[in-house]
């Protein structure tokens, strides 16, 4: 019995349980007030009524017989009067008190669910603030105005950790911005000076074999540096949402890898069903080019990918199945580890480790989900859920734009 109270003790909210200890505290008052007033007021009806009774009567001639007998008997009978009023008095006074108590004590109840609701606002409006709060509107800040209690300091805590947590992401975006120009300005010129140095007309052999290693490294550099920035633009919160039709935006991937697919002899399958989800066009496209490029990069020579893009009414899925190299199951979820490469998928060494890490991370963002399960007989099936939007009229969507 005691387990069971507690355990539902501990499932019921912060104000039920303030408004129980109030009314509680009241009805444990009250009683307490009732029985003491009950046990004067009975102790002194009982002096009052008996030393009023205690005097006898005066004998009638002196002598005893049947006057002195009547006058027995009317005395017996105004001391069981004194005593019925006595104890009718008492029954009144604890039926009208237990009425007026149950009264207020249920109008101590309204108030005391009033008083917890009111002194539970504060603590509201830091849960409606923390929840409300992203990284595109970090300035808020709750400044609970007040008396410097208990509430007013956490408060005061919560809007010092925000403080923190803005200065935090600035530094990060002023990082990103600095890194992006940095990283990608001595990259653009050793591949301007390599392509110049190749294009010189009495370049040696053994200099273009050079000159292209070091293109094929600098390729692979801005490749990888181009993936660590957009990881880090897609683990942002999105502020602003759009209709994307994700089949025609995956109609324009399929397109633009097609001569991709054509070199690694793999067949591109496709099975696209008009689908609209709400999130950012771009990163959309990335995430469905990262998917794609993957499944092509890591399959077999006459291997195959099938995409299929469909509208239920869970949201937009979008499916990505390619053969390949068998995969144990425990590794999957590994692979969406940013730098995390299988030895056993082919062509490994050509990748960067972040195709799948960028695809978690942008559907993330959008508030999708994404799993991965491998085949039997070899390859991945990658599976993307992205919320879905209003669809616009035909007329009004545009083709996506090929890469």
């Amino acid at each position: 019995m005691g387990r069971r109270l507690r355990a539902w003790w501990s499932g019921v909210g912060l104000r039920t349980r303030l408004t129980i200890l109030y009314s509680g505290l009241f009805f444990a008052a009250g009683s307490t007030l009732l029985w003491v007033t009950y046990l004067l007021t009975a102790r002194a009806l009982e002096r009052e009524f008996f030393v009023g009774a205690a005097p006898q009567l005066p004998s009638v001639g002196g002598a005893t017989g049947k006057p002195m007998v009547f006058a027995m008997k009317v005395q017996r009978d105004v001391i069981a009067q004194l005593d019925l009023g006595r104890q009718q008095v008492l029954s009144d006074l604890f039926q009208n008190s237990a009425i007026i108590m149950l009264a207020v004590g249920a109008l101590a109840i309204i108030l005391g669910h009033l008083v917890a609701d009111r002194a539970l606002r504060p603590l509201r409006q830091v849960t409606e603030t923390a929840e409300r709060l992203s990284e595109s509107n970090l300035h808020e800040r709750i400044a609970l105005a007040g008396p410097g209690d208990d509430v007013k300091r956490l408060a005061d805590t919560f809007d010092a950790m925000l403080d923190r947590l803005q200065r935090a992401f600035d530094a990060q975006r002023r990082f990103v911005l600095n890194a992006s120009h940095e990283l990608r300005t001595p990259l653009a010129i050793n591949r301007t000076l390599l392509e110049v140095a190749l294009e010189e007309p009495d370049a040696s052999e053994d200099l273009v074999r050079l000159g292209k290693a070091l293109l094929g490294t600098n390729a692979r550099h801005e490749r990888l540096i181009e993936g660590l920035l957009l990881l880090t633009r897609s683990e942002h919160e999105l502020v602003a949402r759009k209709p994307v039709a994700v089949d025609e935006v995956t109609l324009g991937v399929l397109e633009a890898l097609e001569a991709v697919a054509r070199r690694r002899r793999v067949a591109l399958d496709r099975r696209l069903s008009p689908a609209t989800a709400a999130g950012d066009p771009v990163l959309v496209e990335r995430c469905v080019f990262n998917l794609v490029e993957n499944a092509l990069k890591y399959n077999v020579k006459d291997g195959r990918v099938l995409v299929e893009v469909s509208d239920e009414s869970g949201g937009v899925v979008i499916t990505v199945t390619n053969t390949g190299p068998v995969i144990p199951a425990y590794e999957v979820e590994d692979l969406f580890q940013p730098f995390h490469r299988l030895r056993e998928r082919v062509g490994s060494a050509q990748g960067s480790g972040l195709g799948l890490s960028i695809v978690r991370a942008i559907v993330t963002a959008h508030d999708g989900q994404v799993d991965a399960a491998p085949r039997p007989d070899g390859g991945l099936v990658v599976t993307v859920r992205l919320p879905t939007a209003i669809r616009p009229p035909a007329a009004a969507r545009l083709p996506a734009a090929a890469r």
